[in-house]
């Protein structure tokens, strides 16, 4: 009889556990709220991550003219390093972005001569400045107390370094055969 006593009892607590409003009642599939703010750090975090590492790149072939900076960046790496917009309430305050356009220009181009960097080694630095000009409309809506539109051209400058390191090897043509050889792979 005591067993079955405690049987009830333990049957009886299971099912209150299982229904009813207790905060942990699906144990380790309970959903945790979380904000929006979260996904879109994560994805700044993760998605995104060599937007602001340095690359390394093989030596400048002696003889050679120097590497120039030919690649601007592109649109979404100007858009990333944009002021974020303001979060706003949906029908009481939202603000967009439109027709965008963005513009690049040169700035600065040049090599460094060769110095030691910590965990590289003898390297030489090229300096890659972009300034971006990104031309976009401004809309601000509401929808309530009173619906209105507000819609302004604006414009923006963000200044880009797209910068990286060129491997310098030793003197003697052995360590530059070699670092050529380790760094354009098999």
């Amino acid at each position: 009889m005591r067993k079955l006593r405690t049987l009830v009892l333990m049957a009886a607590i299971a099912v209150a556990g299982i229904g009813g409003c207790a905060p942990l009642s699906m144990g380790i599939f309970t959903p945790i709220p979380v904000p929006p703010w979260v996904t879109e750090r994560m994805q700044e975090k993760y998605c995104h991550k060599n937007d602001w590492r340095t690359p390394v790149l093989p030596p400048i072939k002696e003889g050679a003219p120097p590497p120039l900076c030919e690649d601007p960046p592109d649109q979404a790496r100007i858009l990333r390093a944009l002021p974020k917009v303001p979060r706003g309430i949906p029908y009481f305050y939202e603000e967009h972005r439109d027709n965008i356009v963005t513009t690049t220009e040169l700035i600065v181009d040049k090599i460094d001569p060769p110095r030691f960097f910590p965990l590289i080694g003898l390297a030489q630095l090229h300096h890659c400045h972009w300034k971006c000009t990104v031309y976009y409309d401004e809309t601000i809506e509401s929808g309530y107390p009173f619906p209105f539109r507000c819609t302004r051209p604006r414009v923006q400058v963000v200044y880009i370094d797209l910068d990286h390191l060129h491997l310098c090897p030793g003197p003697s043509d052995d360590v530059k055969q070699s670092v050529t050889r380790d760094l354009s792979g098999p």
